[in-house]
């Protein structure tokens, strides 16, 4: 089985401001996002990543490039419609100041399996697509390089969310007890019998565990979808 590490984009002029973006065009990181951004690549420069998969927008697109510099190779980098930011339809471009008094905000937060943007999309509509086009790109990642392949997405906190959400079998409804902050990372692991989230929302510390191939002289065992019973000895093992 292949490994995807999800990367929310580095903070935006629109995050500092309050302001809910969507899919406005021309948002971009401002300097504490990319330092964010160049943060996340170091972290990720030990990993080979097979693909880097990215939502169409700007900001997405600035965050996975900073990954893409730090890597020792060449991989290949794809623009993901299925990633792009919640169609917020009217809602966006908003003051998040505003919004809160709308009666659809306290929807969002309490059930947003129900929740639908005047104009825009369902929350569960957002969440189907970001899953389908993540197990399809893992699946194809992991068909041309091999269970031990790491591949990158690069996508919005929300969508982040929902997949997370639904890698550990949650309903939609619980998903706003998950946080994923601008250029963090969390990983998702999707095995025969169920998806394992190797971790989630970290911000600092090595992937050189992720790393496949070799680690000493011994050969790295392929991953194997079973729970280790007891908790196992860890990849370090």
């Amino acid at each position: 089985m292949a490994t995807v590490i999800l990367l929310r984009h580095g903070r935006t002029t629109a995050n500092a401001s309050g302001v809910l973006a969507g899919r406005t065009a021309g948002v971009k990181l401002d300097p504490t996002g990319r330092d964010q951004a160049r943060r996340a690549g170091e972290r990720l420069a030990p990993v080979t990543l097979a693909r880097v998969v990215t939502s169409p927008l700007e900001r997405c697109r600035q965050t996975a490039r900073a990954a893409i510099e730090q890597q020792k190779g060449d991989p290949e980098l794809l623009v993901e419609r299925g990633l792009a930011e919640c169609d917020y339809g009217e809602w966006q471009g908003r003051p998040l100041k505003e919004l809160v008094k709308e009666p659809l905000w306290r929807v969002v937060q309490s059930q947003p399996s129900a929740a639908v943007f005047p104009g825009g999309e369902s929350m569960i509509t957002m969440q189907h697509r970001a899953v389908e086009a993540v197990r399809r790109h893992d699946a194809a990642v992991e068909a041309e390089h091999g269970p031990n392949a790491v591949w990158l997405a690069v996508s919005h906190g929300d969508l982040i969310k929902a997949l997370l959400a639904d890698a550990l079998g949650m309903h939609l409804d619980l998903f706003q007890r998950l946080h994923v902050d601008p250029a963090s990372l969390s990983v998702v692991r999707y095995a025969d019998q169920r998806p394992n989230v190797l971790g989630m929302n970290t911000h600092a510390g090595p992937l050189d565990w992720l790393v496949p191939g070799t680690k000493g002289r011994r050969r790295r065992a392929k991953p194997s979808g079973d729970a280790a019973v007891g908790g196992g000895a860890g990849p370090g093992a």
